[in-house]
């Protein structure tokens, strides 16, 4: 090779070096220069566990509507046979379900909202709706497991860790990754854990009611000395550090510790949500007659706090219960409170961020691991469907809009079709990351959030 192809080569590598090259190990999550100029810097995922209808809350079939309780026509079974939604029928009957929901035009574009969302419909012309999402699996766990990661394999990094292993976080006073959740999501924590990448870059569940964290504060006679005592672990952590190969874990721990100890201030201050005003409070749902509207209306608050003080990516799971969205029998008594407890707080939140400056430099995701059937399942229930659904994004970075479509019953995405690794792509991309560059090297193997088969693509007709 010439001298110029060599030189040629080596700034190609420079290029494209993983960042854990330049991480310093005792500031883990110290802010880090994007690939190119960023959209956004924030992220909020509202993910709704469990698959809500598509065609019963944002993908509106006059269709399905006109053919309810009819057979399902044969154009439409056959048209998913050479496909892997092909199983989309198992456990489902031979008859169509119109949407127990009246839907209206809400916006300047005409966007069909259902009756479930109506403060939610008031900010139709800020959002980007994604009609034609498909995931490979019709289970709860794999499709899960597979928006939070990108692949079905056990052992990989959500794309919280994945963001903030690329791009650190802006408080090192807070954690870089947060998920809020009363229940959980379906298949654990593996959907919100570090996986292979450093531990510094694993989650943090924190709590919307009483401490953020248990346990944080020290006990008062001990409060003094503290600082002093934590000057005299971290000279011995490092001094331990110094010449170990190995030294991940050990960072890891010596970074969480300190963290830990300058949350004691900053996670107390940021998990006071009451401090906020009473016409704020209200208006995200904090004095509904229902519960459960109320804790959603919490975390929701808590995720506008958190990245308000710079926390990189906050996760925030609906799922108050066992169910969630998973509406196999008696749909409307599912859908329904469901809607109601997140219609409120969902709304305010928009709300909230453009109110204060943040919607421009925060994407918001509201999205679940699939979408239902129209055909009927038991009693007035839809079956899992992987084949098209929808979500939507919402922030300065994306643009107002109806992306992709399914058929006329809802059951497949027939326009643009889009898979999680597009997502994938298109949100880091939004945060001026290139998901190609984007990798950590695992066992002299590169991993990316999108794979390393080259099947992403950014979607660039969603970007404003």
């Amino acid at each position: 090779m010439s001298l110029f192809g060599e030189l040629a080569l080596a700034l190609l590598q420079a290029q494209a070096r993983p960042p854990a090259v330049t991480i310093d190990p005792i500031r883990p999550l110290a802010p880090r220069k994007p690939h190119f100029k960023a959209r956004a810097k924030n992220v909020i995922v509202l993910y709704q566990v469990g698959g809500p209808g598509q065609m019963d809350t944002f993908d509106y079939k006059p269709t399905l509507q006109q053919l309810h309780k009819k057979p399902v026509p044969k154009s439409f079974r056959d048209a998913l046979k050479a496909t892997r939604h092909a199983n989309v029928f198992e456990g489902c009957k031979d008859e169509l379900m119109a949407s127990p929901y009246k839907f209206t035009q809400q916006g300047s574009n005409g966007m069909w909202v259902s009756e479930l969302f109506p403060e939610l419909g008031k900010h139709v012309d800020d959002l980007c709706f994604v009609h034609s999402l498909q995931s490979e699996s019709n289970n709860h766990a794999p499709s899960s497991y597979l928006f939070h990661t990108g692949d079905l394999n056990a052992g990989k990094a959500s794309l919280g860790s994945w963001i903030t292993y690329g791009l650190g976080t802006e408080n090192q006073s807070l954690p870089g990754y947060v998920v809020l959740f009363d229940a959980g999501p379906l298949g654990g924590a593996a959907n919100y854990q570090n996986g292979f990448l450093p531990p510094a870059f694993q989650s943090t569940k924190l709590r919307d009611q009483g401490l953020p964290v248990l346990d944080l504060t020290p006990p008062q006679a001990f409060a003094a000395s503290q600082a002093d005592t934590f000057a005299f672990l971290k000279s011995m952590n490092q001094r331990h550090r110094q010449g170990r190969k190995e030294t991940l874990e050990l960072d890891a721990r010596i970074a969480s510790y300190e963290l830990a100890y300058r949350m004691q201030s900053a996670a107390l201050e940021v998990g006071d949500i009451e401090k906020e005003p009473t016409h704020l409070r209200r208006a995200y749902g904090f004095e509904h007659k229902d519960p459960r509207t109320v804790a959603y209306a919490r975390k929701l608050l808590l995720a506008r706090r958190l990245v308000e003080r710079g926390v990189r990516f906050v996760e925030v799971y609906d799922m108050p219960d066992k169910d969630g969205w998973d509406a196999h029998g008696e749909l409307s008594k599912n859908h329904t409170p469901r809607a109601r407890w997140i219609d409120q707080p969902t709304a305010a939140l928009l709300t909230d961020l453009k109110q204060r400056g943040l919607w421009d430099e925060t994407l918001v995701v509201w999205a679940s691991e699939f979408g239902r059937t129209p055909m009927m399942q038991g009693n007035d229930g839809r079956q899992h469907n992987a084949a098209g659904f929808t979500i939507w994004l919402g922030g300065g970075a994306v643009k107002p809009q109806r992306y992709g479509a399914t058929d006329e019953l809802g059951l497949m995405a027939t326009e643009k079709p889009m898979t999680f690794k597009d997502l994938h792509a298109t949100i880091l991309h939004i945060l001026g990351l290139d998901h190609e560059k984007l990798y950590f090297e695992r066992a002299g193997r590169p991993e990316r959030l999108t794979g390393v088969a080259g099947t992403a693509s950014v979607v660039k007709e969603l970007l404003a």
